[in-house]
């Protein structure tokens, strides 16, 4: 073993095992950035393409959840909703007696990037709290590009001790790692800024469609908002009209990046964390009924295809 080797070994020794379960889209990427950082990876998932792919990339794979975990000192997860991540963690009754919180030792760092309710994220990390493991909800932005490079943003709840542990660890997937408070903030703070990008796309397809209908070209519409008090985000990087601009969704088909139903499900869940405390959000609510009846047939299409629902026409 030459020099480099044997301080690359002596790094990864250095290094937490890692239990990752979850490679879908997100998923996937994520754990791949962890094995380039070094890490050593159990992954597990249902699918199995998705765990052959990461065995490809040095990872090894777990027959099933329980035996992911079996020796690592850190465990992260990226699950579709709320009611997988109560089911992992605690168990088919949820009192955390035979999920997998029962399974780890004390001192064990769960990470749960996926975006669940704020009350569904407090009741697992209460039930860990109980048993000595460290949970943060650490939801994410930036889509499967920043999945791909590394360059996600992490938005952490939990304690400010478990947060200075993952972060090493989550640096290796993201580029901005925020500490946003304590358990469940992570997951409001990230449904708090998925509501307003729902609301900000459904109000910039609107105003797009308002000018085209009018004999306006929309790139030239979209150049003018963009210097003007009508700048955002959905204006600046993701258009929403096809060919106004270049490698985003809605110039090919409005295919890859965010899904319809994806917006669909945060936006539900911000109605349902306002409706915990009673805080009104007729915007969102009014982004959501938007979506609601834009995935009954665009669900698999990009978030920013909502423009069909001002003119079909773009579908074409």
């Amino acid at each position: 073993m030459n020099m480099t080797d044997s301080t690359a070994a002596q790094n990864k020794a250095s290094k937490p095992n890692i239990a990752f379960i979850g490679l879908g889209h997100m998923g996937a990427p994520m754990a791949e950035n962890l094995l380039k950082a070094g890490y050593s990876l159990m992954v597990y998932d249902i699918s199995a393409a998705a765990t052959e792919r990461l065995q490809q990339a040095g990872a090894n794979v777990a027959a099933n959840p329980k035996m992911a975990v079996a020796n690592a000192q850190v465990v992260i997860t990226m699950l579709p909703a709320g009611e997988q991540v109560l089911s992992i963690y605690l168990g088919e009754d949820e009192q955390a007696t035979d999920g997998l919180l029962a399974n780890l030792p004390q001192g064990t760092l769960v990470i749960d990037s996926s975006t669940i309710a704020a009350s569904d994220a407090r009741k697992v990390a209460k039930e860990a709290d109980k048993l000595g493991i460290d949970f943060l909800d650490a939801p994410v932005s930036g889509g499967t590009g920043g999945a791909i490079a590394g360059s996600l943003t992490f938005i952490v709840g939990g304690s400010l001790e478990a947060f200075t542990k993952a972060q090493p660890i989550l640096k290796s997937m993201g580029k901005n790692i925020f500490h946003a408070g304590a358990n469940g903030a992570g997951q409001v703070a990230k449904i708090c800024n998925n509501m307003l990008l729902g609301i900000l796309m459904t109000g910039t397809a609107e105003a797009i469609n308002l000018g085209v209908k009018n004999g306006l070209d929309a790139k030239v519409l979209s150049d003018i908002m963009l210097q003007s008090s009508g700048r955002n985000w959905t204006l600046e990087v993701y258009n929403p009209y096809p060919q106004v601009m270049e490698n985003v969704p809605s110039s090919h088909h409005y295919k890859g990046g965010f899904m319809s139903k994806l917006m669909q499900k945060d936006l539900n869940l911000a109605l349902q964390t306002a409706k915990e405390i009673q805080v009104e959000t007729p915007m969102g609510q009014r982004a959501t009924q938007l979506y609601d009846e834009h995935v009954k047939e665009n669900d698999n299409k990009d978030f920013s295809s909502i423009m069909a629902m001002y003119d079909k026409s773009v579908l074409n």
